[in-house]
């Protein structure tokens, strides 16, 4: 399986801008520049669409551990927050926040493992494996 995207800029790098799109059209010539990463500029930025990606795939990834073990996932809502450190130029780190309704006969132990296990084999996860990256569950 490939999935691919297409970037498009014009201009120096603070007054130029840009367009992300998707195979799939989700993303469609949507506008991006310097503002929208570095200020508050309208548009999507390459960090934004990582939390995207890595919400989308541990969200994904904790279904599958839950079902594999014979658990019938209820709500699961995932915010990413992705941690830009301008000193060094790199992604200092990933903050996952999971939010998750009881399951019955899985106690919030088990949950919390679960959900461990499946940060660490979501297949982002695994792609940013020189990145800091921490998971707060809330499992009521």
């Amino acid at each position: 399986m490939k999935r691919t995207a297409k970037a498009f800029w014009q201009g120096d790098l603070k007054m130029g801008h840009g367009t992300i799109s998707t195979q799939s059209q989700v993303l469609d010539q949507t506008q991006y520049s310097f503002n929208t990463r570095f200020a508050d500029g309208t548009g999507t930025n390459p960090e934004e669409l990582l939390a995207a990606a890595h919400a989308g795939c541990f969200t994904m990834a904790i279904a599958y551990a839950l079902s594999q073990q014979q658990f019938y996932p209820g709500d699961l809502n995932t915010t990413a927050a992705v941690s830009l450190d301008m000193a060094t130029s790199s992604i200092s780190l990933i903050e996952l926040e999971l939010s998750a309704t009881a399951i019955e006969g899985l106690s919030p132990e088990e949950f919390q493992e679960i959900a461990l296990q499946a940060k660490n084999n979501c297949l982002i996860s695994k792609a940013l494996a020189n990145v800091q990256i921490e998971l707060t569950v809330n499992y009521q």
